[in-house]
């Protein structure tokens, strides 16, 4: 039997968050832009993500290369190592990948900013000196990670390719200019496009959802702690069914 309650506060959720979706498109085009608050946001979101990020990105695609490598070799299809590397990691790991590592460091650090502000009461300080805290808070948190996701995962992109080719090349013994001439020909540009628009909507996701519980936090440091867990959750739990629906509707759009 399905829980009535459960199922009426996650409408009410839903809803929720399609209003402060509508409320924040409102504040793009009626209100000054923040921008000392979004160099900020652009500078903690994306140069100190960098590190987290490249790490991944690399090891991805060193780990992907050698096992692709393991498997072609035993049909001798060495040189098209990379090329499976380089489509995999444009495409899906990428973009993926980035999104999880930012939901788990930005997503949980938006939700906990904000949700400590809402238990202080600092954003009921905020309206009382004419401060919307949408205009304020969320935007520039919002826009900085829809323009520092499709950097970064375009970082990790470079790092996978390039982390797996010095793998392949220098301690697998592939042959150096067939592999990049595989990457050349089977990495089509629409992968990468593919990749940016998978970016900025796990991005959007990411932002959104951290705000949001960040906002709607309740019950002191408790509450503080439980919005943030339930934002990395919520957000990575989203990144990983919205890249489903996106791979077969790209896919489409970009045969």
């Amino acid at each position: 039997m399905v829980n009535r309650a459960g199922l009426e506060s996650w409408v009410s959720g839903l809803g929720r968050l399609t209003l402060l979706l509508m409320e924040i498109g409102k504040s793009l085009f009626t209100q000054k832009f923040n921008w000392d608050g979004f160099m900020q946001q652009m500078h903690f979101i994306g140069v100190k993500s960098q590190s987290v990020v490249l790490i991944t990105g690399a090891f991805t695609g060193m780990v992907l290369c050698a096992q692709t490598y393991f498997q072609f070799h035993k049909v001798h299809m060495d040189s098209a190592t990379l090329a499976v590397v380089s489509v995999s990691m444009c495409s899906e790991l990428g973009p993926v990948l980035t999104a999880l590592m930012v939901a788990g460091r930005v997503g949980a650090a938006m939700a906990a900013e904000l949700g400590t502000m809402k238990v202080t009461e600092q954003i009921d300080a905020l309206r009382t000196l004419a401060t919307h805290p949408v205009d304020y808070l969320v935007v520039p948190r919002l826009l900085a990670t829809l323009v520092a996701m499709p950097l970064l995962t375009i970082e990790a992109v470079a790092i996978g390719i390039g982390s797996g080719y010095v793998l392949g090349v220098g301690l697998l013994g592939m042959d150096a200019a067939y592999s990049w001439a595989f990457v050349v020909k089977y990495t089509d540009v629409n992968e990468i496009y593919t990749g940016i628009i998978k970016a900025t909507i796990f991005g959007l996701c990411i932002a959104l959802i951290g705000c949001y519980k960040g906002l709607n936090c309740e019950g002191g440091a408790e509450g503080v702690g439980k919005s943030t867990t339930e934002a990395v959750v919520y957000s990575s739990i989203t990144v990983l069914m919205s890249n489903f629906f996106l791979t077969l509707l790209l896919n489409r759009i970009f045969p």
